[in-house]
């Protein structure tokens, strides 16, 4: 059952936000976990920034109990997860701390400015086409396409 998550599911070798897979058998490497347990350590060890939902992470036990890599133990209606030998082995081969690239390298209060600004500039933009004349709307579309414009252009001088 590949779902382009084996091995060679990290590309670039750096986990995207929430390399699912590596950080549920790291946290079992430790021990053996509930899954909400598993969802709550992830959430505490990036010090919130990434909590995987439920939807990736227990179809992510499904396919690693089926790949033979976890064993689930029923326990007062609760599912107990384990490391098989090869679990622990793929589990070894990966890192100790996945999750830690996930939170890494985001500037979250940059996140909150630029979504301020969308939104600043949302509001301005509804206004100018709810009010303007049809030459204001003309003109506001304009500056749109150039404010595209120049932040593409920003990129290109990087490179």
């Amino acid at each position: 059952g590949g779902r382009g998550q084996g091995h060679g599911g990290r590309r670039g070798g750096r986990a995207r936000r929430g390399d699912v897979r590596a950080s549920l058998l790291a946290l079992l490497k430790e021990r053996p976990m509930h899954g909400y347990e598993m969802i709550t350590e992830i959430g505490e060890r990036t010090g919130g920034t990434w909590r995987p939902s439920p939807g990736s992470v227990y179809p992510t036990l499904q396919l690693l109990e089926e790949e033979g890599m976890v064993t689930a133990q029923e326990a007062s209606g609760k599912r107990l997860f384990e490391l098989t030998e090869s679990g622990r082995a793929e589990a070894d081969a990966g890192g100790d701390s996945p999750w830690a690239e996930a939170g890494r390298g985001v500037d979250w209060e940059a996140v909150r400015e630029v979504r301020e600004s969308l939104s600043a500039v949302e509001h301005a933009v509804r206004q100018v086409m709810a009010t303007g004349t049809e030459t204001q709307r003309t003109q506001g579309l304009a500056v749109l396409a150039e404010a595209k414009k120049k932040l593409y252009l920003i990129l290109a001088e990087e490179a």
